[in-house]
């Protein structure tokens, strides 16, 4: 995982956006336990049900409901809050979302990121700023090596082209704003996650939960796409990792990949059959074109050579392991468990491991 020291959050104030959304709220558990004051700004949790609030947040965190578009609001937010560190998540996240409604989500993932930069701008309390973006910012040639820092961004359906603009917007604001060290900041480029409680839709690990639930059989549209997929634990404490020690170093900010290792890039199909693997009987699935789709990259993977050069950071769950953990939450779930115990311990798993 690299140099993550989880206790150097201990008293420390962050401000999350989209901490009601599933990685934000996987990020807020483990801040949670590392014993940061955290304060989210988010909309309602997308989804219902959703993993904000099985989590057992409420009460542990200072939440905010509100637009990552309306900046009075979020100032406000933000004022109070008083942040040394700022991870900014807040999006909209869906490509097929994108192009029924392209506006709100430039507007959201643009010009939200405007707006949590003119926070931090306006701010003499912040140290460390951390803009979460995709591995789909590229300018995909459908290579089969991985894709690296320096290589163009030019998403291509809107989700994509949106994140790419906020890129380009957090570079900007970097080299005009933040030249004098003051902030530190840093983009990270995630691939594709999957883990406990994603319950959005037009998503393959989630579909595959629906299924087992319905008792229908998965339609899987594209089960030749290759992807990077890692466990949502991987991208989360690097984002940690990174927000620490740019906060220390304020010379290591800048913009880094964070994806599975070679392994981990697999195609659609395989990922629904390791997850088929792990779940057994009540679960299956078939492959059906779909006509007139829009357009999804078939094939993207992530050169994380510089997180490793710069942090020493490798993986630590492969892509096994991270559809065993899905799925173990998944069991505890359905059977009316105890979700937050469930993700302190694999948080606790995660952090334990080996190097």
């Amino acid at each position: 995982m690299g140099c993550l020291d989880i206790d150097f959050y201990k008293g420390k104030r962050v401000f999350v956006t989209g901490h009601t959304g599933f990685k934000g709220s996987w990020l807020c558990r483990v801040l949670v336990g590392a014993g940061a004051t955290v304060t989210g700004y988010s909309l309602t949790p997308p989804t219902q049900p959703n993993l904000y609030s099985l989590a057992g947040l409420d009460g542990q965190v200072t939440s905010i409901i509100g637009d990552i578009r309306d900046l009075t609001a979020l100032y406000t937010a933000f004022h109070e809050a008083q942040p040394d560190i700022v991870l900014h998540l807040a999006a909209q996240p869906i490509v097929r979302d994108s192009y029924r409604d392209p506006r709100y989500t430039y507007e959201t993932n643009v010009m939200g990121t405007v707006n949590i930069l003119e926070c931090v701008r306006q701010s003499k309390c912040v140290k460390s700023f951390l803009n979460v973006t995709t591995d789909k910012v590229y300018k995909n040639h459908e290579w089969v090596w991985g894709y690296r820092e320096d290589d163009p961004l030019d998403g291509y359906d809107p989700y994509s082209n949106s994140k790419s603009c906020s890129e380009l917007v957090t570079h900007s604001y970097k080299n005009s704003f933040f030249t004098k060290g003051t902030v530190a900041v840093s983009t990270v480029r995630a691939g594709n996650v999957i883990g406990g409680g994603d319950f959005a839709h037009d998503r393959i690990i989630p579909d595959c939960v629906r299924s087992v639930m319905t008792g229908r059989p998965l339609v899987v549209r594209n089960p030749h796409s290759v992807r990077p997929y890692e466990h949502v634990l991987e991208p989360v404490t690097t984002y940690l990792m990174v927000a620490a020690r740019q906060c220390e170093e304020p010379s290591l900010a800048g913009w880094y990949n964070v994806g599975p290792d070679e392994m981990g890039c697999v195609s659609t199909g395989k990922l629904v059959e390791l997850f088929r693997a792990q779940w057994g009987d009540g679960f299956s699935w078939v492959s059906q074109t779909e006509p007139n789709a829009p357009h999804e990259d078939n094939f993207l993977k992530l050169d994380c050579s510089k997180l490793r050069s710069v942090f020493g950071w490798k993986p630590r769950w492969d892509i096994e392991k991270a559809v065993q953990k899905t799925a173990e939450w998944t069991r505890v779930w359905l059977s009316g468990g105890n979700i937050p115990a469930e993700m302190d311990r694999q948080i606790a798993e995660y952090l334990e491991a080996d190097d």
